[in-house]
């Protein structure tokens, strides 16, 4: 599972130790309010092929995710309005995209919800 830059482990839903466990709280509360969530990934799009699908644990049906290209091919991909998102559930989302045999058109990814 891809991890957020800067992100923290997960709070248990419980320890024994009660101020340890409110600290870990407190620590994943400052974290997160700084911005450093655990909904980050990247992905390539699949090259000769109209379509790429993605894996994530924390995809779901109604989840939004946001798509910011992170090379000029991707940037140009996503200007030539050929990519969306064409289907999510459970753990995972397609990608469908113009068929190409560019190789670097490489995207980091954010989920919400």
């Amino acid at each position: 599972m891809p991890i957020s830059a800067g992100s923290r482990s997960n709070v248990p839903g419980f320890t024994i130790d009660e101020v340890q466990h409110r600290r870990k709280i407190s620590s994943w509360a400052f974290e997160v309010n700084r911005g450093h969530l655990n909904n980050t990934g990247t992905f390539t799009l699949t090259i000769n092929v109209a379509s790429t699908a993605i894996t994530d644990e924390r995809a779901g049906a109604f989840s939004f995710i946001g798509l910011m290209p992170q090379t000029a091919n991707a940037a140009a991909e996503l200007g030539n309005g050929t990519l969306y998102i064409a289907t999510q559930g459970k753990k995972s989302f397609t990608i469908t995209h113009a068929n190409n045999a560019q190789a670097d058109r490489t995207f980091r990814y954010c989920i919400l919800g």
